[in-house]
């Protein structure tokens, strides 16, 4: 293994340069696929690196002010002097194939990357002072990088955007579906956002007490019971049984506290239990129970979520209790490596993911804004959606029982949607389940 030369193809290096010296132009092909880095051989390289720095200048690179800008480098005899360069001219008649050219260089720069990626790991997996969940983590993460980074970019022109467009109006008007996203159940939430849309952030902000555990999994109940969508509940404050007689609370319209006691109708509540039971436990919902978890854990369960069991929604609650592997940076720093990473895990997912958030001491008893948001103005600049919950603490002091009335009622206030309306739509509160509903004004 140690005696194989690296993958690489000196021909193509040599006609990518060629191609890029005859035709000046050709280097905004280029650049869609090449970097300095992807060239094996150093003098090649050197000379890719004098044509990007001519072209920054705003010069075009032809064979006298290439090795002008060698010269001025002090490369120029590294690359094999002036001879080198005029021979690169030769190689190729044309300009005309550069972009294969250019491909076939980082096709060739991709398996060495794969190389060393696995060489990385290889040395990693005999370290037992590393933990095997972040030696799998970085190399997912690392391989998700090459692939990310090495998506070649292209200006689409209208002929070809316009037709992609009615096509996908086409396929929604088909599919006749009131909503292009995953709805929430809560049908004036779902008019404003046409449900949760694939690789979006979403925020959903509190203070404490208000009731954002209650929300995310009256929501995740919605997707996953009544609409049978698989998902999945992060649940970094509360145990997972804990989390499950919320949902049993809710589900059976059993009191919370006859279910923590045990004071159950034997005529009435059992079967009501053994129903919502029955729904709950064909429902695709997993729920994830790992204290402090690691932002490398989370992403890693939500890869393995979505590949296995083809979950299309993650909720977290909540993004303050993740903890960052660099604990040693200040926690704003921490929170924003995490508000970006959440974001980025969306993209990547292709799926909604729904992270809760505190609220600063500030916004207490105040319409909650924007600004409110606890510990990293990057949240707000990351999400794509942000709703914050606000309820006046009069209810807190006399919560109504289980009616629907308008003590508890709760203002869901969408803040920010970066591709739809804002506005505010009312919710109920039914305390005795930790369960939101839609809100009506039955007296």
């Amino acid at each position: 293994m140690k005696e194989r030369v690296p993958p690489h193809d000196d021909s193509a290096e040599r006609a990518a340069l060629g191609a890029l010296l005859l035709d000046a132009d050709a280097i905004s092909v280029a650049l869609q696929f090449l970097r300095p880095e992807d060239f094996y051989s150093n003098a090649n390289k050197a000379v890719y690196e004098a044509i990007l720095g001519l072209f920054n200048k705003g010069v075009k690179a032809d064979l006298l002010t290439l090795i002008g800008e060698l010269k001025q480098r002090g490369k120029l005899e590294d690359v094999g002097g002036e001879a080198y360069i005029a021979s690169l001219t030769n190689v190729v008649p044309s300009s005309a194939n550069i972009e294969y050219y250019a491909q076939t260089v980082q096709n060739q720069s991709l398996r060495r990357a794969l190389l060393r990626v696995s060489g990385e790991v290889i040395t990693q997996s005999y370290d037992q002072t590393l933990e095997e969940r972040l030696i799998l983590e970085e190399a997912q993460q690392k391989l998700f990088d090459l692939s990310d980074n090495r998506q070649a970019f292209k200006a689409k022109s209208m002929h070809e955007l316009v037709p992609e467009v009615i096509g996908i109006i086409e396929r929604l008007h088909m599919a006749k579906k009131v909503y292009t996203g995953i709805p929430s159940g809560f049908d004036d939430l779902d008019k404003l956002t046409s449900g949760f849309q694939a690789s979006e952030f979403i925020v959903i902000g509190a203070r404490p007490s208000i009731g954002k555990t209650a929300l995310a999994l009256s929501m995740a109940s919605n997707i996953s019971i009544k609409n049978k969508t698989p998902a999945a509940f992060f649940t970094l404050e509360m145990s997972d049984m804990s989390l499950l007689m919320r949902l049993f609370s809710s589900e059976s319209k059993i009191n919370s506290n006859a279910l923590k006691t045990g004071f159950l109708s034997n005529n009435s509540d059992f079967p009501k239990l053994m129903e919502a039971a029955g729904r709950i436990y064909d429902a695709p919902l997993y729920i994830v129970d790992i204290p402090n978890m690691k932002l490398l854990d989370l992403r890693a369960q939500s890869r393995r979520l979505r590949s296995q069991q083809k979950v299309e929604i993650v909720f977290i609650d909540y993004l303050g209790l993740i903890s960052s592997e660099n604990s040693r940076i200040p926690r704003y720093e921490q929170i924003s490596e995490v508000s970006r990473s959440l974001k980025s895990l969306a993209r990547e997912l292709e799926i909604p993911v729904v992270a809760l958030a505190q609220l600063t001491r500030a916004a207490e008893g105040e319409k909650p804004n924007l600004s409110s948001l606890r510990d990293s103005g990057s949240i707000e600049q990351d999400a794509d959606v942000v709703m914050f919950l606000h309820r006046e603490r009069e209810f807190e002091k006399d919560r109504a029982s289980d009616e629907k009335t308008e003590d508890g009622k709760t203002s869901l206030i969408l803040a920010k949607q970066r591709n739809g309306p804002v506005g505010t739509i009312n919710l109920t509160f039914l305390s005795s389940y930790a369960k939101f509903v839609p809100f009506t004004n039955k007296m």
